[in-house]
This record gives structure tokens, sequence and C-alpha cells, in this order.
């Protein structure tokens, strides 16, 4: 029986009338709508004509998460008065309530992408409703810009309808067509805002530490409004971890704490989303910001902290970082509390805090690794997304670095088209590196194996496993948590994926590559190759006992390295003979430039050239060798920090890196010298070197040149006329420019090796042949000798100076400042009128006591005559009684020496 009676009293049933207007004349609207509002529940009924009383049509609604499709189907179903499964229905991965009278269907944006690319037309559906699409995840922005295609090319009588409570409309509206926006009035009530700070400070958020402090003070706050408000408090905090942090410090409070978020067990949740007689605290993640309704919330308590999507595109390195919730999450979080009646938000920050912090969330697709949105879009057929309708473009950069992830797993050829292989791999709602692991690691260990490593690595697991992926690989064959439910959930489905049989027509079925790959190239990705006896791999549907047998199969098959025993195996209770192993190869198949060997205990270098930590107690810590499935690198800090991995032996690490293979001769400047030596490497692994006798003098040249550049010139011979002679080129160059050198930077220099350091730069062999080249001499070449300027270099910038007592004084032409520097004893000048100048420059005169020590300094010789002599004459006077000292310096005699010996 309809509940009319809820259905009347949502606030969006004002506007819904603007709304179906709206998609009539245009196919396309943007619903902007307050949480509570029931935009996400009565919009899809109304539209679908299941109450209202419009046409019947079939409506897809799509949700960021999983959590928030089972609850808006079961919202939905519970209006309607039935059982979810029959009018509405829902479908997320690994589980689908549905059937065949289902008029709206729930989905998460990942199921909807991967119904588009096996339908594009996605037949039988005649509107879509794109919710929450403020929060800007990448699988919602893709979805929006294929169905905007589908609707430009295959079905223009497709309705959709963007759905948020608080968005870029302007920019929506844009993005479809010019489409109408909808505005819904929420009925909420006012929230009084309360600024909780910390008494202290506490350190800032990096990579996914959160600060002990902080979270004690969140704890803190929520005893406090428990204290001071009445209702259910629900706090937002960033993940996981802290939740669970903050929870174990809230015990004893007089209420139910319940621990929301997407890995919470199916109870929990219904528990949250359900009315309940006890008060609650409900800790939550931005799963509740949203896209749930939580009843009875009063109160909000607010740790201002979020979770975003970062990569390191050098390192290959991915991770979600603790940022700064945005102005706008935290006005949706504020808003929580005053859904049903007059609540409080407690914000653990400052008021002058909050005007600094980002108005909005960054969009995932600027920030996130963009592997599988570039496979998409290349199965799509557009490889560079260029043609796709999206609110912000891919960062060129970004998409780069995805190309080499599908061109290095074999799922695009150099154009960017997606191979049979890549097709397959698209349907399978993995990563691209995850999709690869699959695959091969089946043929290798079996595809029960490979499945369930490959469910561990799509969803980490909690950290009470361990760092040790072999162990975790148990834990949660054993595990009777809400992990290993989903765990076991996930395997099955990749099991059923791999195992079913293949279509040759369809996509990713064994159709001829694109790429045209003979039966001996290497398998695309993997750098293995097929037996060349023709002997089939196991059967990845035969059972998976002898699987370390498998595994070392497909070390076999590597050309020409056969295997070699295990280096190293971890025993533990319950172990199965080759589970580290199998763990090992799937992880390693899964990131191959992250296979590490071990340089210290504890310390490991990756084939991509980052250096790795395991933590403190770690089992791992002996391994010679080990698979990172996952790293991250914190801040300022130059080595990555291993959260989870496995150990293997060199011979899986080669076989499953082998395109990161290298032997060749290796000529660097290492350690303050030349070091030549010819390598074998695994990606920046040495695995073998040895001494290079006669290596190609080319390597040797440029080994030398970087050593130059990296520790200076100072590495030649620089006498005092050759420091002097640099001086007075690069006076030359400031002041008259032209054919003068510009000898003053080294990288200038550098670049112009060829000029001035040859031949003896390729004659030399180490660091000490570069002390025997003299700087000086090898300058000369660099002079105008071609404009005959050359021979003017004496007169335009002399290296000594004649001043009026006979003496021949040395000009300093290294002054910062540009002007040279003439340091004279002052009595030696007398007689002087003017300040001599060198290539149109005054010199500036350092004017010298009779010890030699600084008495006065000027470029105007003229008016220190007239004027500041006679200070200086007043104080070294007495000091210096036995020199001269006249009354007029312009018409006197310079000397040398003193009074007595002029007298003579």
């Amino acid at each position: 029986m309809i509940r009319r009676s809820d259905l009347d009293a949502l606030p969006v049933r004002e506007a819904v009338p603007a709304l179906v207007s709206a998609l009539d004349a245009h196919g396309t609207a943007v619903l902007c709508a307050p949480p509570g509002t029931g935009k996400t529940t009565l919009v899809p009924l109304v539209l679908a004509g299941l109450v209202g009383g419009g046409p019947r049509r079939r409506v897809v609604v799509a949700e960021p998460r999983r959590i928030a499709a089972r609850a808006a189907a079961r919202r939905m179903a519970w209006l309607l008065g039935e059982p979810v499964g029959g009018a509405v229905g829902f479908t997320v991965r690994g589980e689908r309530v549905a059937g065949p009278s289902t008029v709206v269907e729930v989905v998460t944006t990942g199921v909807l992408l991967q119904r588009l690319q096996r339908d594009q037309e996605l037949s039988g559906v005649d509107l879509v409703v794109l919710d929450e699409c403020h929060e800007r995840h990448l699988d919602a922005d893709t979805v929006a810009a294929f169905l905007l295609d589908v609707r430009e090319t295959l079905r223009p009588e497709l309705r959709l309808v963007a759905a948020s409570a608080t968005t870029d409309a302007a920019g929506w509206a844009r993005l479809l067509g010019g489409a109408p926006v909808v505005e819904a009035a929420g009925a909420s009530y006012p929230v009084e805002t309360v600024w909780a700070p910390p008494a202290r400070p506490v350190r800032p958020p990096h990579g996914m530490r959160v600060d002990p402090a902080q979270l004690a003070h969140v704890a803190s706050v929520v005893r406090r409004a428990l204290a001071e408000r009445s209702g259910d408090v629900l706090c937002f905090l960033p993940g996981v971890g802290e939740i669970a942090r903050v929870a174990g410090q809230l015990g004893g409070v007089d209420a139910q704490v319940l621990q929301v978020h997407g890995r919470a067990a199916a109870a929990v949740q219904d528990a949250a989303l359900t009315a309940s007689d006890h008060r609650r605290v409900i800790l939550a993640t931005a799963v509740a910001e949203s896209s749930l309704t939580v009843p009875g919330v009063r109160v909000v308590v607010d740790s201002g902290l979020a979770r975003e999507p970062r990569v390191d595109h050098a390192r290959g390195l991915g991770a979600l970082a603790t940022v700064r919730a945005s102005r706008a999450a935290c006005r949706q979080r504020a808003g929580r509390a005053g859904r049903e009646a007059p609540g409080a938000v407690y914000r653990c920050w400052t008021e002058a805090e909050d005007a600094r912090l980002p108005a909005f969330p960054a969009p995932e697709i600027r920030i996130a690794d963009l592997a599988q949105f570039a496979l998409q879009a290349a199965c799509w057929g557009d490889p560079d997304a260029a043609g796709l309708a999206l609110l912000d473009p891919p960062p060129a950069g970004a998409m780069a670095a995805a190309r080499e992830v599908l061109v290095a797993v074999g799922a695009v050829d150099a154009a960017g088209r997606p191979t049979g292989r890549g097709l397959r791999m698209a349907r399978l709602g993995l990563h691209p590196r995850l999709a690869r692991a699959l695959l091969d690691g089946a043929s290798a260990v079996g595809a029960r194996r490979a499945a369930e490593i490959v469910a561990l690595l799509s969803e980490e697991p909690p950290r009470e496993y361990g760092d040790d992926l072999g162990a975790a690989w148990r834990s949660a064959r054993r595990g009777g948590d809400a992990y290993g439910v989903r765990w076991r959930a996930e395997a099955a489905r990749l099991r059923r994926a791999v195992l079913a049989p293949a279509d040759p027509s369809a996509p990713g079925g064994p159709a001829p590559d694109p790429a045209g790959l003979s039966p001996t190239a290497p398998l695309p990705g993997t750098g293995l190759r097929p037996d060349p006896s023709g002997a089939p791999p196991p059967d990845p549907r035969a059972s998976d006992a002898g699987g370390a047998e498998m595994a070392l199969w497909a070390v076999q098959r590597t050309a020409g390295h056969p295997p070699a025993p295990p280096a190293f195996e971890a025993q533990g209770p319950g172990l199965s003979p080759g589970d580290d192993g199998v763990a090992g190869l799937v992880a390693a198949l899964a990131f191959p430039e992250r296979v590490a060997k071990a340089r210290g205990e504890g310390a490991f270098l990756m084939a991509s050239g980052t250096g790795a930590e395991l933590g403190d107690g770690s089992p791992l810590r002996r391994a010679p060798w080990l698979a990172v499935a996952v790293a991250d690198r914190p801040p300022h800090s130059a080595s990555a920090r291993i959260r989870l991995a496995s150990v293997i032996d060199e011979d899986t690490a080669l076989a499953a890196a082998a395109h990161l293979r290298t032997e060749g001769d290796e000529v660097r400047w290492e350690d303050g010298d030349l070091v030549a030596r010819a390598t074998h490497r695994l990606g920046a692994v040495e695995l073998a070197a040895r001494p290079l006798r006669d290596p190609d003098p080319a390597l040797v040249r440029a080994a030398l040149l970087d050593g130059l550049r990296g520790e200076g010139l100072g590495l030649l011979r620089w006498s005092a006329d050759a420091e002097g002679l640099r001086a007075r080129l690069g006076f030359l160059h400031r002041t008259l420019g032209g054919a003068w050198p510009d000898v003053a930077d080294d990288g200038v220099l550098l670049d112009r090796a060829d000029d001035w350091l040859e031949p003896e730069l390729s004659r030399a062999r180490r660091r000490a042949d570069l002390g025997r080249i003299d700087a000086g001499q090898a300058l000369h070449r660099l002079l105008p000798w071609a404009t005959g300027e050359a021979a003017r270099l004496d007169e335009l910038a002399p290296e000594r100076l004649e001043v009026p007592s006979g003496s021949r004084i040395r000009v300093d032409y290294s002054a910062e400042h540009g002007q040279p520097v003439l340091a004279v004893k002052l009595q030696e000048l007398f007689g002087l009128a003017e300040t001599p100048r060198i290539a149109g420059v005054p010199v500036l005169v350092h004017l010298l006591s009779p010890a030699g020590r600084p008495a006065a300094v000027t470029a105007d010789l003229a008016s220190f005559w007239q004027g500041g002599y006679r200070a200086v004459r007043a104080e070294l006077r007495g000091r210096y009684p036995k020199h001269p000292w006249p009354e007029d310096p312009s018409t006197a005699e310079p000397t040398r020496h003193t009074n007595a010996r002029l007298r003579r």
C-alpha cells in the first residue's frame, strides 16, 4: 500500500511539475534540492509513473556509493509498500535485487558504466537520474559524458536528470546542452554553529595520518555535545581508522555508538538508517553527507577532515590523502542537524579558519589515477577523451601516465586503441593493473586463487590483517567480519568473470588481437612468453591444487631464465604450501614496477626507482624480494611506506617485470668519480654488475660532464690567473656584450663544452684527469678571435692599472655589483684628479691606509679629495705620522714611501 502521507510530506513535491515540464521540453534537466527533500526517492517514482499518474517509464538512478544505492531502493520500496526487488530494485557490484517487474532500478555509477560499455544504447531505459553529481566522482563524470554522447548520437529521446543537494547548477546546465535548472526548497530547521577548536595546536594531517590529539579532541567534543544537547549525534570523520579510534575513546557514554562507512556490515548500516528509541552516536565518513538520511540526528560534530585520492605519477604511487573538507561539504554536514528539528553543529576549528577552507572539493578527474578512466574512454572510442562532454578536462600529464600503464598491461596499442584483451579488462570492473593480474594470474595459479588475491587488492584489507599479503589472504579466508563477507563475494564474482565462456565475437573474447602478436611474442604487458614447445598453460578452470607449481610455470616460460628455488619462504601457522608465492606472483603482475629488492633490513628499492620501507615489527623485514601491493609516500618523505606486500623470489620478480629488464653498459658519475660497469637491471634494481675496462668514450665524456654539472667547474685546475681571466671576461660580457662570451654561469659554459674543453675533455677518463685541465688555457679558446676583439682584451679589461705612484695594481673584476675594484694605498693616488675608467665604467676605488687597511671607498675621486679626504686625514695622520698627509692631495706628489724616505 502506497504511503501517500509520507510522499506528500516530501518538500520536493512542489518542484516535480516544473521538472516534468523541463524534461518534456528539453529532455534534460538539473535538479537542485537540499538533503531530505525527497529528490532521491520521490522524483524517480514520479518520473517512472509509479506515483502521480504519469506514463510508465523505466528509470535508472545512479548513486556514487553502494550503501546509498541500497538505502535509496529500500526507502522507495517502503514508500510504495512493497519489498525491494519488485517495482523498485537495486544492483551494486556483487549483489542484484531486481526482477522483470522492476521499473526503478538504483545502481552505482560503476555498474552503470559497465552497462554502457556492453550496451551503448542502454536499451529499455527511458530516463537516467545522476544523483549526488556535486560529489564529482570520476565514475559519475564519466557516466554523464557517455550518456550525453548516447543522447547526441544514438538515442535523442533518452532523458537525463542531474540531481544534487548543492552543485554547480550553471556548469551542469551548460554540459547538458542548456538544460533548465529546477530548484526545490528544503524544509530545514535552523542550525546553530558552535566553534570548538582544540585548546592547543594539533599537527595538520599528512598522507593518511591524523594527529591522535585531533581525534582525542573530536571525541571530547562528542561528549560535550551529548551533555549540552538532546537527540542523536552524527560525527563526521575522514576514514574507517579514525572512526574506530574515536569509537574507542567513547567508552562509557550513555548512548549507542555506531560506525557507518562503506565497509560496515549491512546490519550496522541498517541500524544507523532506522529510527531508534535509544540515544545514538553515529560516527560516519562522507557517505552520510548527502547520500543517506539518518533519522533522529539533532547534533553534528564535524572534524573538518575528508579523504581525497592522490597519485604520484613519477613514482607510480597512488593513495588517499587526508585533507581539509571544503566549505560546501561542511554546509552539507551541518544541514544534517536541521532535518527534523532545530539543531546544532560543533565545528572542530575556528571561525577564522573556516574562511580559508576551499570552496568545493576537488573533482576526482583532476587529482586521481586516470588509468581506468582512460581505458573506459578508449573502449568508448575516444582514447584521448577529447570528444567527451566533461565539466573538467583530464590533465594531460595524468592521461599520458595512464596511457603508459595501459600499453604496459596490453590493454591498448601504441595508438591508444583497445586490444581484445583491453576490452575484456574494461568489462571486469577493475583497475587495469588488477585486471591484468587477474587474467595472467588465472593462467599461472588458477582462477580461484587469482580472484581471491585480486579481491584483496581491490579493497585494501583492514589494518589488523597486517602488511603481509599472504597472511592477509589467510585471515580473509578465516574471517567472519564484514570485510571477509565482501571479500568472498568479490572473489566469487571475479572467478565467475574469468571462467565465463569466451565469445569470440564479443568484446573481450579471444579474437585475434589488434596488436598482431606472434605466437611466441611476450604476452601483452607481462613480459611472459608462451612455451616454445607449444604446451598450453595450466587451465584456469582446473583445480587449484598445485598452485605453487603453476606459479613456477609462469616463471619457466620466461625465455632464457630457468627458475631457481625460492630464496625466502615465510613460515607461520596454517601456511599452505605456495600461498606466499601465489600471492606474490599475482601482486607482482598487478604492480611490476613495485617489485622491490632489499637493501638493508626493512629497506627496499622498487624497480621504479623509489625507495620503500616496512614498519617496525613487520614479518617481511628480512625478505630479499617483495611484491609491493600497497604503498604511499608521506609528504616530504624520500621513501615510500609499504602497507601491504608479499614475499617473492628473484625469478618471480624477473617474470612479472620482464619488460623492465635491461642489460648494458653504464657509465655515470657516482660518489665523486666516474664509474663504468656492465649491468643487468630490473628497472632501477641492480641484479649484477662487473667493471668495464674499455667504456664507450662518448659515454665517458657524458658522465664527466654530469660530474661537472653536479659538482661544478671547480673540478678543473683554476690558477689565480685563470680565475682572473674568467672575471675579466665576465665583466666584458656584462658591459660590452657582443662577441664577449658569458662565462659567469657554469651551466652556460658546460653547454659550450665543445668550444673550450676539447680536446682535453675527450681524453679524460676519471676525476683526476679533470683536475689536470688548465681552465685558463681552455677559456682563451672562447675569446672572440674571429672578430679581432680578442687582441683588445688587455686594453678593454687590463689585468692591472698603473697609478700615479708608478705601481701597477691588480684590478678585481669579481665583485657581484659588476664594477671593477681597485684597492690601493691612498698616498699612491695623490695628484689624480679623476677616477680611472675601464671600458667606460668608473673603477670603485678602495682607499687603503699605509698599513693596507680599508680607509674609504669611492667611485668619484674628485669629490672625495674635496670632502671625504679631510675626515680620513684627521683620523689617520695621528696613527701614521711618518707618512705624508697634505692638505691638498690633488696637487701633492704621489708616493709609496714615508716622509723620511722622501727626504732622502
